[in-house]
């Protein structure tokens, strides 16, 4: 049986560069930025990767994005590192939804095992995020 626990986190560094843009049309760009984790997932720090596709530009940039983000720090108390994928969308409004996994096999330390799927639902311009995490430990 899946354990069930939440938190929050912020963004502490956000570094963005357009890769190729048709004009008119669709972006793409990389972004790299770190995050800080409370709650049930402790983690100061992570380092993320994102591949973002704006399919409108601004004002109102609408797209989806997929990434990788390397977590060390806790989770309920338990130490290690994990890899999470990352895979949302964001719309007009500044709404970004995103589901994750842990990558199979990328757990470390009291963490490895883990397994577990969660998500969020951030707002442009609030300084933090709440997110969900189910996940079982062999």
């Amino acid at each position: 049986m899946p354990t069930h626990t939440t938190g929050s986190f912020t963004f502490a560094d956000w570094e963005e560069e357009v890769l190729a843009e048709a004009e008119g049309g669709p972006k793409l760009a990389r972004a790299v930025v770190t995050n800080h984790f409370t709650g049930g997932i402790e983690a100061a720090g992570t380092s993320c990767a994102y591949t973002i596709a704006y399919t409108t530009g601004e004002p109102g940039s609408t797209g989806s994005f997929t990434g990788h983000e390397l977590v060390t720090g806790a989770v309920d108390g338990r130490a290690g590192s994990f890899v999470l994928a990352e895979r949302g969308t964001f719309d007009e409004r500044g709404t970004v939804r995103c589901a994750f996994e842990v990558v199979p096999g990328s757990a470390t330390g009291g963490l490895a095992g883990l397994r577990g799927t969660g998500g969020f639902t951030a707002v442009h311009g609030e300084p933090s995020v709440a997110y969900a995490f189910d996940y079982e430990l062999d």
